[in-house]
């Protein structure tokens, strides 16, 4: 243990007293070494789109110091670009989530700058709208989205309602710099501050105009009411019980029955380790209460309600659970085609997709004569695309946008992917192709004979601990350097580079240049349209591998992918 970390722990042993749970946590780790430089070996850095670490005491830990540390940053870009700044501030039902957002609250009234604060917790895409429905310069959403239980974080936002650009990020990290982890932030009297209207709780107008906006993304409204359509619904334990169940009530699903076990919030996870509608652990209970109840459809939101997944009734009774990409595609179908179909398609339509998601949907686009746009990994792109056309006075234009990793967007009403519009259209769909004697699965089968079997996949890669960002960065020079030139038996056709934004053709010799932000993002594109892209996360200690392959049955695709997966482990030295 170094001098400089030995400073530091007694500096918090001795100022750290405000928060008694983490007074109690530094005496618990006195002469622990490990435990000690677990904390202090580095700083809980804001990212990109801002904080997210493990809940407890110290610099690279979730705390009321470094969120007030973080908060006194952006309440300095806010004033240096904003005259009679404000700021609104949601919160997720995480551990401490309610304290972060009282403590981001007072720090931003102390600077000056006005809060808008929702009563009670509310999802990431409800923090979008209220930004831009009070025309606020920035937001804050306190999450850590599907993280464990351990974990807390900080979303900032800036006035567009879209997560912070990489230029603000990097302004705001500049002035972070700036800011002493005792002392630095300023903070005022939270109850003094709601008495002077400085703090403005959010009422249940702004509520219910965003649920107008949700509802008016519906394509067939007339359809869900009288479909009869049977909904099992799980929260997750998290923000999306109150509006997910509000919007479907609005479209005519009565039949919804909610798991009680993951109905109310609890930032523990009791139920689901790691609350990720991604993985099938975490939809158990649901799945379990789906043997009774019989539904036409299960849908779980995870603990900030920006995404969802699915499972729908097999053939033999059981359930099968859609990856992101197969629910974005069918979502892609069906929103392009009816809109289509209906004469509601406007002029020149986008759709965004993040360059890790579905190629199936280039095939969509071509068909329905929509022009598809390509982002980096992160919803905040697809919100960049909106913005850009809302700037042309063209977001009208914008039909679709979603990612892999279970994000969805119908409309421009938000800048943040949103599962609650998402599980309404999913339910509209539903319903729709029941009216054609069509289930959600035979529409998938459809829609992969019409287009091609595509499969996906995703492999994460942990990498942990002091020494875990180091391998990260040595995992990824490695690739640059040592690029493969086969994986999994087929022939790298194109290597894409994407923070030296170039793509090189090794049949054609050719380098073109990737137009697209600087990004650690490297792709592999093999023979027969398969391909690996990999990149460290942004928010986790983990490496991400995605996979895609392409065949004439599914069988076939699936073996492919894994011998690609297994073949390019080896290369990472997993």
């Amino acid at each position: 243990m170094t001098d400089e970390i030995k400073v530091l722990y007694s500096e918090w042993c001795e100022k750290a007293t405000e928060d008694a749970d983490l007074a109690a946590e530094l005496k618990t780790i006195e002469g622990d070494e490990d435990a000690i430089v677990d904390r202090f070996y580095r700083d809980l850095e804001f990212g990109t789109g801002g904080l997210r670490g493990v809940i407890g005491a110290g610099a690279y830990r979730m705390n009321i110091y470094t969120v007030r540390r973080a908060t006194q940053g952006l309440a300095d870009y806010v004033n240096g670009d904003f005259e009679n700044g404000s700021v609104a501030i949601s919160y997720d039902s995480r551990i401490k989530s309610d304290v972060f957002a009282r403590e981001a609250a007072r720090v931003f009234v102390a600077n000056g700058i006005k809060v808008y604060l929702y009563k009670e917790l509310m999802p990431t895409p409800m923090l979008s709208w209220a930004v831009r429905y009070f025309g606020a310069s920035a937001g804050v959403m306190v999450t850590a989205s599907h993280n464990p239980a351990k974990y807390n974080g900080y979303k900032a936002y800036g006035a567009d309602g879209c997560q912070i650009t990489l230029d603000v990020a990097n302004t705001v990290i500049g002035k972070i710099k700036n800011v002493p982890m005792f002392g630095g932030a300023k903070v005022a009297d939270f109850d003094q501050a709601v008495e002077e209207g400085k703090i403005v709780y959010i009422d249940q107008t702004c509520i219910d105009a965003y649920l107008d906006k949700v509802q008016a993304q519906s394509i067939h409204p007339e359809l869900i009411g009288e479909s009869g359509l049977k909904v099992v619904y799980t929260p997750l334990n998290g923000t999306g019980n109150k509006p997910v169940r509000a919007i479907l009530d609005r479209v005519g699903v009565k039949d919804v029955t909610v798991v009680p076990e993951q109905e109310n919030p609890d930032g523990n996870f009791p139920t689901c380790p790691f609350p990720n509608p991604e993985i099938r652990e975490a939809l158990a209970y649901g799945l379990k209460l789906c043997e009774t109840v019989k539904p036409d459809l299960l849908l779980a939101t995870d603990p900030d309600c920006d995404r969802v997944g699915i499972a729908v009734p097999a053939p033999d009774g059981s359930y099968v659970l859609f990856s992101g990409n197969e629910t974005g595609a069918l979502l892609m179908e069906y929103i392009c085609s009816e809109r289509k179909a209906l004469g509601t398609m406007p002029e020149k339509p986008v759709a965004v997709k993040t360059i890790v998601s579905t190629d199936i949907v280039n095939k969509m686009a071509a068909e329905y004569g929509v022009e598809l746009r390509e982002v980096l990994t992160g919803f905040k792109f697809i919100g960049e695309q909106i913005g850009l056309l809302e700037k042309d006075g063209e977001d009208d234009r914008y039909v679709f946008g979603f990612e892999e990793s279970y994000g969805y967007l119908a409309g421009s009403y938000v800048r943040d992917k949103d599962a609650v519009v998402a599980s309404m259209l999913i339910c509209e769909m539903a319903a729709f192709y029941r009216t054609k004697g069509i289930t959600l699965l035979q529409a998938r089968e459809n829609m992969y004979k019409k287009y091609g079997n595509y499969v996906h996949s995703q492999q994460s890669f942990t990498c942990e601990g002091a020494t875990g960002m180091q391998r990260m960065q040595e995992i990824m020079a490695d690739l640059r350097k040592n690029t493969p030139k086969e994986i999994g038996g087929l022939k790298v056709e194109k290597f894409g580079d994407y923070l030296a934004s170039e793509e090189v053709c090794f049949k054609c010799g050719e380098t073109k240049t990737i137009d697209l932000p600087k990004s650690d993002v490297l792709a592999f594109r093999l023979e027969e349209g398969a391909s690996v892209i990999i990149r460290p996360s942004g928010t986790e200690p983990k490496i991400k591998a995605y996979y895609t392959t392409i065949a004439e049955n599914r069988a076939d695709a699936e073996a492919l992918r894994d011998k690609i997966a297994d073949d390019f482990k080896k290369d990472l030295g997993f």
